[in-house]
């Protein structure tokens, strides 16, 4: 490019976690072309993180599995997109639906990945570096638009005063009120193959109240069953269920109020990363070397070592392909207790 653009258009479709780990892509643009408008498009359940980010003038939900299903909703968003006239997209999602939207809405330059399923689509594309980071990969889609953003920024949330509220008046309800150090356990995840055994979480659950520690369990509605049965395992005043109460910021602004988070490889471990919270997390059939693993200073990746069959997938699945499921069972309780008195001190 030898001009700057007046307009930016980022897509990125993916899930929630993948969304955050855009957005410092979208601060670097920001700060770069502080005169060209970013807008972000994103499935309807990332949007609340996007849209509170002070880089993002706007966010277009796409509920491409939803109302905006099919080629009449992709129609639908393109003219949407067309009439809006952005002068470049990029488009950190390598699916071929969304190349395709940013071609239909007839976006000049549209910058995506050569690993990318609608490559053709694009008119400059950007070696996909399988063994950088996630976050360091989509900055450089920004390459070719002359930016070079020096180390990784990790991204950043923020949580509005609505969520603060929300997540101040949930605490002053439990013991020890608002000040009290906690523990947050995300024990959920999109994939059942990334769920450490609900019996493990219950058991650390157990150890760290043993020791005076109060726990919080985070997580969507989806969550709720399995956060519920966890809660009544414990049986402690000590341990609040928060999963379904708040938004994604304001789980955000909850995992904050915490000293460390425990979750599977999902959406929560990079909402912690975002709010400076240290990060336990549990990996499974996926690993670290894809890009995706917490990059705060703090945060451990907690593993079973090594398994011939992992990993097995990128992003996981709903079955074992072995039938073992071996590489979450064997991530010992004891040592993530003991990751996490680490960073409770």
């Amino acid at each position: 490019m030898t001009a700057d653009p007046r307009s930016i258009l980022v897509v990125q479709t993916a899930f929630v976690g993948d969304v955050i780990l855009t957005l410092p892509l979208m601060q670097a643009l920001h700060e770069r072309f502080p005169g060209a408008p970013v807008t972000a498009v994103t499935v309807p359940s990332a949007v609340d993180v996007v849209a509170s980010h002070p880089a993002v003038a706007r966010v277009l939900p796409y509920d491409k599995r939803g109302i905006d299903r099919g080629i009449a909703g992709l129609a639908r968003m393109a003219a949407r997109l067309r009439a809006a006239r952005f002068d470049v997209a990029l488009i950190p999602h390598r699916s071929l639906r969304s190349a395709l939207l940013a071609a239909l809405a007839r976006i000049p330059v549209r910058i995506g990945f050569d690993r990318s399923a609608g490559r053709l689509l694009l008119t400059q594309s950007v070696h996909y570096a399988g063994g950088d980071h996630e976050i360091l990969r989509n900055l450089a889609l920004a390459a070719p638009m002359g930016l070079a953003p020096g180390g990784m920024p990790l991204p950043v949330l923020h949580p509005g005063e609505a969520d603060l509220r929300s997540v101040d008046a949930f605490l002053r309800q439990l013991p020890g009120g608002i000040d009290r150090p906690r523990i947050a356990v995300a024990p959920g995840s999109v994939w059942a193959t990334k769920r450490w055994p609900e019996e493990n979480y219950a058991a650390l659950i157990r150890l760290i109240l043993e020791r005076e520690m109060p726990v919080v369990l985070v997580g969507g509605p989806g969550d709720r069953e399995l956060c519920a049965r966890l809660a009544r395992a414990a049986g402690s005043p000590l341990l609040a269920d928060a999963s379904g109460r708040f938004s994604l910021t304001g789980s955000a602004a909850l995992i904050a109020r915490c000293r460390a988070l425990v979750a599977n490889d999902s959406a929560p471990v990079h909402m912690a990363v975002a709010v400076g919270v240290p990060v336990i997390a549990l990996f499974g059939p996926t690993v670290p070397a894809f890009g995706f693993a917490p990059a705060g200073p703090r945060d451990i990746v907690v593993d079973a070592g090594h398994i011939d069959c992992r990993p097995c997938s990128i992003h996981g699945g709903n079955r074992c392909p072995t039938g073992t499921f071996d590489c979450m069972r064997r991530i010992a309780v004891a040592r993530v207790l003991e990751e996490v008195l680490a960073r409770a001190s």
